[in-house]
């Protein structure tokens, strides 16, 4: 098979940009340090500390053991508008990468331009001559190939691909992080709901148990046992019990709606049946401190973002250097379409042009401080990213760690409080004590089984956010392959 002419020309075209390519001026990038602790604050041995691909990777919920949070988490990756705009910004950084290696190519082009033109017989140059001529009608028919091609002598162009593919690769961490967030908001609105759950079903005990002593007391206070004063405080604790769980209904709708809102869902059409919280909340490995500058995706994006700007450093300083265009033009030119394809209707010109700004007034300093100032920014924020992330772990490794002994001293408080109870209804049958001492140890009960199933709650959602603090699993190796390399397919691509 003989192969196509026109890619012959493009592909020998790109061989003479590489050719053409010199040096690339600019520093070269080295990731800069940042301050990394050697360990955890946080104590033994509540956490585990390796391996820490007990993560799931991409997937981090299911460690969780949870079926419908599997299915809500998997329906909202394939449905957030929110992903789906950062997956969009993520196929035009794509788009911006290439665009920038077509930099390295030669532009070619082709034309055809026929055209048939009639001159007046009383044309300037003729009545200026006192000449006289005939109008004259004549066709011109040409065909045209040009070459124009900027040569990277000083790595401008190369410098700007390291900074869009920087880019590309910031791009894909931020849709990591929104993966990330979108995926623990979810978690963490979920476990949220079960935990109302679980109140609402203290509360709908206690609404039961305290209906029973209302008819205990009525029963009492119509055999002239008790007084009214005892039936007003059973059932006034009736009634305020009542509308904590009428209240509590109201929360656990505004979370369910924004589950369904983040799985892409309306509202009006989403619905979780009531469900028991988690037994227990699942080990979760940290790892080491320094493992975070891999595994955050705002950390990666961070560092990309520094990778960018110190290219950016390399092309303003390109300014400074000469810039050298190459230029070739050729086709095929005659008066009559039937001699156009004749030896004689050819031809060419090739030409080159050197180009150095002299006077710019103090632009292309401008442009290299502009630059230099970028990539310190860039610097400062990776590095408060970093302390960022080290914060949220730290704080959440804290959270686990306080929650699981006041989860302990609490469930102890509400044995202590059935106990109470318990005493406090024997002596009131026997006439020992006042109604008051019943009511105040149902009150008692309450809160403190409340209390006890918020602390539930919030272990399950502080170990969302840890797993979250801890990058949910991902690696930035991932996003290290994702970049434009320049390719002889792409310098033929029309």
């Amino acid at each position: 098979m003989k192969s196509n002419p026109r890619n012959q020309i493009l592909a020998g075209a790109a061989i003479l940009a590489v050719f053409f390519s010199g040096c690339t001026v600019g520093p070269n990038y080295h990731r800069p340090d940042a301050p990394v602790a050697p360990a955890w604050k946080a104590e033994d041995p509540w956490r585990p500390g390796e391996p820490r691909d007990q993560i799931p990777k991409g997937e981090w919920w299911k460690v969780f053991g949870d079926a419908e949070l599997d299915g809500l988490e998997t329906q909202a990756m394939g449905a957030n508008p929110t992903l789906q705009a950062g997956a969009a910004r993520l196929q035009q950084a794509w788009a911006t990468a290439r665009l920038t290696v077509a930099g390295l190519y030669p532009q070619a082009g082709v034309g055809a331009s026929p055209s048939r033109a009639r001159e007046s017989g009383n044309r300037p140059f003729i009545s200026e001559s006192g000449m006289s001529s005939p109008p004259i009608t004549q066709s011109a028919y040409q065909l045209s190939f040009n070459v124009a091609y900027e040569t990277d002598l000083f790595g401008r162009v190369r410098r700007n691909i390291e900074a869009s593919n920087a880019s590309l690769q910031a791009s894909a961490a931020d849709l990591e992080g929104l993966r990330l967030l979108i995926a623990s908001e979810i978690a963490a609105d979920y476990f949220t709901v079960r935990e109302i759950d679980a109140e609402t079903g203290v509360l709908d005990r206690t609404v039961e148990d305290l209906d029973k002593g209302l008819q205990l007391v009525e029963a009492r206070a119509k055999g002239g046992v008790a007084s009214g004063l005892d039936v007003a405080q059973e059932r006034t604790l009736l009634d305020s019990t009542r509308t904590q769980a009428i209240l509590l209904h109201q929360q656990r709708v505004q979370f369910e709606d924004a589950i369904g809102a983040l799985t892409g869902q309306p509202a009006s059409n989403f619905k979780l049946a009531e469900k028991p919280m988690l037994a227990n909340v699942p080990a979760i490995p940290v790892g080491l401190p320094s493992d975070l500058l891999e595994r955050r995706p705002d950390i990666a994006e961070a560092e990309r973002g520094m990778a960018g700007a110190n290219a950016l450093i390399g092309v303003a300083k390109s300014a400074y250097y000469p810039d050298l265009s190459l230029s070739g033009a050729s086709g095929l030119q005659s008066f009559a379409i039937s001699k156009l394809a004749t030896l004689s209707s050819g031809y060419w010109a090739i030409g080159a042009a050197v180009a150095e700004s002299v006077l710019t007034g103090g632009a292309r300093k401008a442009q290299v401080q502009f630059a230099e100032a970028g990539y310190s920014g860039a610097i400062a924020n990776y590095r408060g990213a970093v302390l960022t992330a080290f914060q949220e772990v730290e704080d959440n490794l804290a959270g686990l760690g306080i929650l699981d002994q006041a989860l302990s001293a609490q469930r102890q408080a509400v044995n202590d409080a059935r106990k109470a109870l318990e005493i406090a209804t024997n002596r009131y049958v026997g006439g020992l004590v006042s109604y008051l001492d019943v009511v105040t140890a149902q009150q008692t009960l309450l809160s403190n089984e409340q209390l006890a199933a918020e602390i539930e709650g919030q272990r399950l959602v502080t170990s969302v956010l840890l797993v979250k603090a801890l990058g949910g699993g991902w690696d930035a190796a991932s996003i290290a392959s994702m970049k434009v390399k320049p390719n002889i397919k792409q310098a033929i691509e029309p």
